[in-house]
């Protein structure tokens, strides 16, 4: 008998259109092992998932520069054809930020968790987090949000180059300009020219003192503040590998108990009375081996499956249960268990998994379709990126677009979900 309440679906939804996000695969597999119905709201267009057994029903997304309240019409839509209240989880940032606005509107159709509107958005904005950090005292690098674009180069100096910039809202950035959420800054005239295309962004910019890589410095934690505040459903964790290497996302993790990883995790969210799913991206300083926060997510993390207790329970499944009254069991934690991307990592795939398990992105017995789906999807997608890359050089426009899911900031306008390009060398907003 499953520990879930299986008369309550769960309807996943997911604004950007990146057809490789696996963290959207593993929330459809979570819930529907556990005798969940899933109905996915996403653009499952060449993606993998639209193979897995585990997916009821497959909704088409609201549509690219979508408003919120065409978002709230697609969502109305859906739970008029589930006809019984479901567990609403948004996929990425967009989606928890426009289901974060729309929270009052869309109950009692959808169980969300209880906290406001606007924290979603508060901790994804990035120069918003700094400010937070510094008010609750968890570490984050040095920021300086510049007001010019001599301010810029003078703050580039002063933090000592090189420098990482990165966008505020990184959601907001259109498609076709060229402009990457996180880079690397060397000069202060960089800095002054990136500033200039403040008004391309749609947010601010702000510069961070840079955290060099190295060996066990990328760290993440992943967890779930139930109704009481409690952290549940997770733990902490090391990278060991990122594509592209050094500034990427998870190729392969590892769940690695950290003592201070988790209690920065549970003050930040206690201080904020958060509620929900968040994951958050740290960088431990070689020199004082202290880990700085550098993103929030609220939202599940792409390999929230890593942390996978005895008791089957993970962030997802633990909203599940939170939201539908039903206890979390008292699993044991799995340290040394292991992630892998077989896309970005495929030799590490290959090779023995360590005693503790391990848990592949795509591949798993009881859901063949989305692994044997992958490479022909990949090789595809993977040669269309380069052939354009190839074409944009020889024009001399830009090699490469990055856009992201877009939710307007100005209350009650503008577009919400602008189509994203998926790029296989997307960086993760962390010091490269």
């Amino acid at each position: 008998m499953s520990l879930l309440d299986t008369r309550v679906p769960a309807v996943l939804l997911r604004i950007d259109r990146n057809p490789f996000h696996h963290g959207t695969l593993g929330a459809v597999r979570s819930l529907g092992r556990a005798g969940v119905q899933v109905h996915l709201v996403a653009d499952s267009t060449g993606s993998p998932v639209r193979t897995s057994r585990f997916v009821r029903q497959i909704h088409p997304p609201p549509p690219p520069g979508a408003s919120l309240a065409d978002i709230a019409v697609a969502l109305r839509r859906i739970a008029h054809g589930v006809a019984r209240p479901a567990v609403l989880i948004p996929m990425d940032d967009a989606s928890a930020i426009a289901v974060g606005r729309l929270r009052e509107e869309l109950a009692p159709a959808y169980l969300l968790p209880q906290q406001p509107g606007a924290l979603p958005e508060l901790v994804a904005d990035k120069a918003e987090l700094a400010e937070v950090c510094a008010a609750a005292g968890v570490p984050h690098p040095e920021t300086v949000v510049p007001e010019s674009a001599e301010h810029a180069a003078r703050a580039a100096r002063g933090l000592g180059l090189p420098v990482i910039a990165k966008w505020s809202r990184p959601w907001l950035l259109p498609p076709g300009t060229g402009l990457r959420s996180t880079v690397v800054v060397r000069s202060a005239q960089e800095a002054r020219d990136l500033y200039l295309r403040t008004g391309e962004a749609g947010s601010r910019l702000l510069l961070q003192a840079f955290l060099p890589p190295g060996p066990d410095r990328d760290w993440f934690f992943h967890g779930y503040a139930d109704r009481s505040g409690t952290v549940r459903g997770g733990g902490s964790g090391v990278k060991t590998r990122a594509w592209p290497r050094g500034a990427g996302l998870t190729a392969v993790g590892r769940w690695t108990p950290d003592p201070q990883v988790r209690t920065l995790a549970e003050k930040l969210a206690g201080e904020l009375g958060y509620r929900g799913i968040f994951d958050l991206d740290f960088r431990r300083c070689g020199a004082t081996g202290r880990h700085h926060l550098l993103d929030f997510n609220p939202r599940p993390g792409a390999q929230f499956r890593l942390f996978t207790d005895t008791a089957g329970l993970d962030v997802v499944r633990a909203l599940h249960l939170d939201l539908t009254h039903r206890p979390l069991p008292d699993g044991v934690p799995l340290p040394g268990r292991e992630f892998v991307v077989e896309n970005y990592a495929p030799l590490t795939a290959l090779r023995p998994a360590p005693a503790a398990g391990r848990e592949l992105a795509w591949n798993a017995r009881d859901d063949r379709g989305p692994g044997r789906a992958l490479w022909g999807l990949w090789a595809r997608h993977a040669s269309s990126r380069l052939l354009a890359r190839v074409r944009g050089a020889g024009a001399g426009g830009p090699a490469r677009g990055a856009g992201a899911g877009a939710v307007n900031p100005a209350p009650g306008a503008g577009a919400v979900g602008q189509e994203r390009t998926p790029d296989v060398c997307d960086e993760k907003a962390s010091s490269c």
